[in-house]
């Protein structure tokens, strides 16, 4: 994917050796196509519907989350015959509400948009928690499993994190749904 920290998502059916343009989610009911998503303080986002062979990769940082990344996902997962009652979601490492510090007003603006994700720092300053607004969005639409990696990038030194040591390297999260095992894989 080219993430832009948007909230396109697109339903792709082959593999590509060039990024998908644009786009912040992939969606797929393809087997054994793997799905990527590249992170280093932005919330990787894999879904699935095993029943329905229905998966996806999302790129959830501060502005896609706060704009709607994920409800977008979760409707294009459901006009490929997903149902939200089905699907599971993981939500990957990922800058942490005890370091993620921001603005106030970015905070109010990003809580107003994406509910549960405020929090205060262990500096006690204002911050955010992404992987917890995304956690209960998912809730709230009617996804009934949300597992969450609890690390933090910015403290986990063997993590890549952008916001403490720019340029750095990515995490890729990958899923694919394995013919071989009958089962999605992640």
């Amino acid at each position: 994917m080219e993430q832009v920290h948007g909230r396109t998502v697109a339903v792709v059916d082959e593999s590509t050796t060039s990024p998908v343009p644009v786009t912040d989610a992939l969606v797929t009911t393809t087997p054994d196509l793997g799905l990527v998503v590249l992170t280093a303080d932005c919330v990787p986002v894999l879904l699935s519907d095993e029943e329905a062979g229905v998966i996806a990769a999302v790129h959830a940082g501060r502005v896609g989350a706060r704009i709607g990344i994920v409800p977008r996902v979760l409707d294009a997962m459901v006009q490929q015959g997903a149902e939200l009652s089905r699907i599971g979601a993981f939500l990957g490492p990922a800058a942490s509400g005890r370091q993620y510090e921001v603005p106030a007003h970015m905070r109010a603006d990003v809580e107003k948009h994406l509910p549960g994700s405020a929090t205060t720092t262990v500096r006690k300053t204002p911050g955010l928690d992404i992987r917890a607004g995304i956690r209960k969005q998912l809730l709230d639409a009617g996804v009934p499993a949300v597992a969450m990696d609890p690390r933090c990038t910015i403290e986990d030194r063997t993590l890549f994190s952008h916001r403490r040591e720019a340029p750095t390297g990515r995490l890729a999260s990958v899923i694919w749904m394995d013919t071989s095992a009958g089962e999605t894989a992640s």
